[in-house]
């Protein structure tokens, strides 16, 4: 089943197609290049700032990882069923496609809800962003990623409010899930980052 849904990814650019839309994937490739440099930026702050706690709390001392762990969880079966999206826009099943996208929408919610939680508990801990730099590099790496997501979600939203609308997939309509999904898998890769080198490397 995993196969299939990476595949309805891949399939998109297989070479077939006309060339505007293969245009917008290209683009949209390249957009994601520039948000890699942006990410790569912030990473390196954190790298230098880990270890600037000003006296303060560490990250072995605040963080929770096994809330974390189900941040990371909510997301990365977020992935899967944004794939299986793909999976059932391939096969032009409008309602199974509004169905799994409904059930990204929902597990994207449950990870910014717990991330938010998250943020909230720090500050009132007295943790916030200007207590160290170590938590300034922390909350603008985690929030820069944070942003994203809800991007994400809104952009979902209107593509489902599209797809319901139309009476039929189109190619453009697949092009248009298939940069979200990119953009969606992307954010996964760098949450996966987060967690390791951020959550777990603070920690341990």
């Amino acid at each position: 089943m995993l196969q299939k849904v990476h595949a309805a990814t891949l399939n998109e650019f297989d070479g077939h197609g006309d060339h505007g839309e293969s245009h917008s994937v290209f683009g949209f490739w390249l957009y994601l290049m520039t948000d890699c440099v942006l990410f790569a930026s912030l990473f390196a702050v954190f790298a230098v700032m880990s270890h600037q706690f000003n006296a303060g709390p560490t990250g072995k001392d605040l963080f929770d990882i096994s809330g974390v762990a189900v941040e990371t969880a909510a997301l990365l079966l977020s992935s899967i069923t944004y794939g299986f999206a793909m999976v059932a826009a391939r096969k032009q099943n409008t309602r199974a496609v509004l169905v799994w996208l409904a059930v990204t929408f929902v597990l994207g919610v449950v990870f910014l809800k717990l991330e938010l939680a998250e943020f909230s508990h720090l500050i009132a801990e007295g943790a916030g962003p200007s207590r160290s730099a170590f938590l300034s590099s922390f909350f603008v790496l985690v929030g820069t990623h944070g942003l994203h997501v809800a991007t994400g979600l809104v952009w979902m939203a209107v593509l489902a409010v599209q797809v319901a609308r139309a009476p039929q997939l189109t190619q453009r309509d697949i092009t248009r899930l298939t940069c979200l999904s990119l953009f969606w898998h992307f954010l996964d890769v760098v949450w996966i980052c987060v967690f390791t080198f951020v959550y777990l490397g603070s920690v341990l």
